[in-house]
């Protein structure tokens, strides 16, 4: 087989919380696939990944900042899949951290002879894909390679999303379900142009014929369309905001981390109550959370943060303004709780 490069195949993005039902739709475009002549690589990330990895995934901050190891990995995935396009008739993989089984089972289907030489070659990306970020990285190759690109956003409601969790063989736990929930950043065509290729899925109940449908005429789309390396830089100008808007928050973030631990030992020392000590940490974990969110659109609103130097400034002067807010809320509560001496 000759490199796929230059032939019909399509970058699919699965993306969604936990349990939501994302590898039960890549089983179901894999038989419907069967039946158009394409040819379907599933690729989950939980399988390619080695185990180990996902528990740095869930020490991330709240910035959308991830551990390095963690985004290697992802990174790898993306590698392999470039290594492929190039060198189809090699299952081996590039230097890369991902599991070398699980890859070849996922594109088995990809190394058999096609009954049509001109056959289509889908890659389902399957993850949770929550950050725009993680989704651009997929575009930036499809469009390296020219190839078709487009996403597909399933979302239900918590309380059947946390029952299917609870029957995996590997929940995730609960806190990481709800925090989770409040990070996601779904597909917004609106902000991001490179996101129009997108479709919405309520997973609530099973999919019918008809969301199927919807779901194979986007890739037909999408495989008829490709996109094309740009000529002007405004895409990597946005990718190069985001990356420095993530730099700054994650700075943030960690010296505001400090100075709310700071104020808890001086809390102690003013010999605050226990339940006064909790609803302070709750209150300045609350405000960080608020402060860093605001931050980053403001930051994301702004020009380009550029050279080094400007991000310092710029986590500088946020970490004095959360500097302000936390003493004022330190102030307050030691002077509403600190017991009164007798004269």
């Amino acid at each position: 087989m000759a490199s796929l490069v230059g032939s019909e195949v399509c970058l699919v993005v699965l993306c969604g919380l936990p349990a939501v039902g994302k590898s039960s739709l890549a089983r179901e475009l894999r038989e419907a696939a069967a039946g158009l002549g394409w040819r379907v690589a599933a690729l989950s990330y939980d399988e390619l990944i080695p185990e180990e990895a996902f528990l740095t995934r869930h020490a991330e901050n709240d910035t959308g900042e991830l551990h390095t190891e963690w985004k290697q990995h992802r990174q790898a995935v993306l590698k392999s899949i470039e290594h492929f396009l190039q060198n189809p008739n090699r299952s081996e993989l590039p230097d890369v951290c991902i599991s070398k089984a699980s890859w070849e089972k996922c594109i088995q289907d990809l190394l058999k002879t096609p009954s049509q030489p001109s056959a289509p070659a889908i890659f389902l990306l399957d993850d949770n894909f929550y950050y725009p970020s993680m989704r651009y990285e997929v575009h930036q190759l499809a469009r390296k390679y020219s190839l078709g690109f487009c996403q597909l956003f399933l979302a239900c409601d918590l309380e059947t999303r946390v029952g299917r969790n609870r029957s995996r063989s590997r929940p995730v736990p609960s806190e990481v379900m709800e925090e989770m929930q409040r990070r996601l950043e779904p597909p917004d065509p609106q902000r991001n142009a490179w996101e129009k290729n997108s479709i919405d899925l309520d997973t609530t109940n099973r999919l019918n014929a008809h969301d199927i449908q919807k779901v194979v005429d986007l890739i037909s789309f999408a495989l008829k369309n490709p996109l094309s390396p740009i000529e002007d830089d405004s895409e990597q100008k946005e990718a190069d905001r985001l990356r420095c808007a993530n730099s700054v928050v994650h700075q943030a973030d960690q010296a505001c981390r400090k100075l709310i631990s700071e104020a808890m030992k001086t809390a102690r020392d003013n010999q605050v109550s226990s339940s006064t000590l909790r609803s302070l940490a709750s209150e300045l974990n609350e405000r960080k959370s608020k402060f860093l969110q605001d931050l980053k659109a403001q930051l994301l609103r702004d020009s380009p943060l550029g050279e080094s130097e400007n991000v310092e400034r710029a986590v500088k002067a946020a970490v004095e303004v959360f500097d302000r807010e936390k003493r004022e809320i330190l102030s307050r509560t030691i002077e509403e709780n600190t017991p009164v001496q007798p004269r």
